[in-house]
């Protein structure tokens, strides 16, 4: 798959990866061209901590809801699922909650984050071919950022990251 989803395919994507798309003014082309999905938890974070955050990347929590294909609800015990698989992975609400949702999808998905510990977690359930950069993303639809992606989100970043997860993981 060459580390990014065909259009129509469901694209999971953590409070991170929302922040900076909307951060680099790549949020529109991104939901315009994917399925794009998150959980609850990921929505409420993005509502957060606004006083720590540039002009650029305060995001109007209807707006962004509107924009999603979908946001779900995940149950307690998803989540309590996804904490027998994982352990020892320090998650925070919003990836705990992503994972638990993808662990009970139907069908293929990918997920966007750059959270190490979300991506030991990918790697650790046998997802690693469903992790997917930012950077990836955008260029697959044609879109270059007119404001420079941060390092995590670049392909680069990933391929790195997941080779020494992968490594430790065994």
């Amino acid at each position: 798959m060459n580390g990014t989803p065909a259009r129509g395919i469901a694209l999971l994507v953590d409070t991170n990866a929302i922040i900076e798309a909307h951060r680099a003014q790549a949020w529109r082309p991104l939901v315009g061209a994917y399925a794009v999905e998150t959980v609850e938890d990921c929505v409420t974070e993005t509502q957060t901590g606004f006083q720590r955050r540039r002009r650029e990347q305060v995001i109007e929590g209807s707006q962004l809801r509107e924009s999603l294909a979908n946001v779900h609800a995940v149950s307690d015990l998803e989540r309590a699922e996804l904490a027998v698989r994982v352990q020892g992975i320090a998650l925070d609400l919003g990836e705990w909650s992503l994972w638990a949702h993808a662990l009970s999808r139907a069908g293929f998905w990918v997920l966007c984050g750059p959270d190490k510990a979300s991506l030991r977690c990918g790697v650790r359930l046998g997802f690693r071919e469903r992790l997917v950069s930012l950077e990836g993303l955008l260029r697959d639809v044609g879109h270059r950022p007119k404001v420079a992606l941060r390092r995590q989100y670049t392909r680069k970043w990933l391929d790195h990251t997941l080779g020494q997860l992968v490594l430790e993981e065994r």
